[in-house]
């Protein structure tokens, strides 16, 4: 009899959390974003959410566990198409994020940031102002107000794209994603990576979480 490939951790705690954390912050900011003065408090609070788990992310693709790295998952264009090549083949596994998934994490990454800061100094005109509106003109304000509006737009499409590639994994490689990414366990994986202590994730979060409450309590 055949045994089953043993279970290898993949996902460290801190990755976890933040996926599914993000995943809430930004169902609550959508639906309270779209209930007026109501829900402004709770809107404001899950943007201060996601940009606080954006900015320990980033920290964490540097200094974090060895999936967690940027240097683990982001590769040049001919890495990315050989990828995608094997990928078709059935032939291409990665440990982490794919050489191609890769670069659509940084770049959800990064517009996630840009749309959470540029919410701190939106406005309306009328009854509610950022933050740190205080810190910009007028003028400034419309205009940081009007990327975020943008960014959140953009940001619904690549979302739609993430979901349809894990849906794909699942019914083209019958490779399941979201179950590794509750557990942090999967299977049929070469080696198992190394993992940082949970004490430099704690770190790394006060401090990105102290940087905006400073940032929050001392403007104008």
């Amino acid at each position: 009899m055949s045994q089953e490939a043993p279970r290898v951790k993949i996902w460290d705690l801190p990755v976890r959390l933040f996926h599914w954390l993000l995943v809430v912050a930004f169902a609550l900011s959508w639906y309270s974003g779209e209930q007026g003065l109501e829900w402004v408090e709770v809107h404001v609070w899950s943007g201060y959410t996601i940009i606080t788990l954006v900015g320990f992310r980033i920290l964490w693709g540097v200094a974090g566990s060895e999936t967690a790295r940027f240097s683990d998952f982001l590769r040049g264009p001919r890495r990315v198409l050989a990828y995608l090549r094997g990928w078709l083949r059935g032939e291409e596994h990665a440990l982490g994020h794919n050489p191609a998934g890769g670069w659509m994490v940084l770049v959800m990454l990064i517009l996630l940031l840009a749309q959470g800061v540029t919410g701190l100094f939106a406005t309306d005109d009328i009854f509610f102002d950022g933050p740190l509106g205080g810190w910009v003109s007028n003028d400034t304000q419309s205009w940081l107000t009007g990327w975020h509006k943008t960014f959140f737009d953009i940001l619904l499409t690549l979302i739609a794209l993430h979901i349809v590639a894990v849906v794909l994994y699942r019914l083209v490689r019958r490779e399941d994603l979201v179950r590794p990414m509750v557990t942090g366990y999967k299977r049929e994986v070469a080696r198992q990576p190394a993992m940082a202590p949970l004490v430099r994730a704690v770190v790394l979060l006060a401090l990105v979480a102290g940087t905006l409450a400073i940032a929050v309590l001392t403007a104008p």
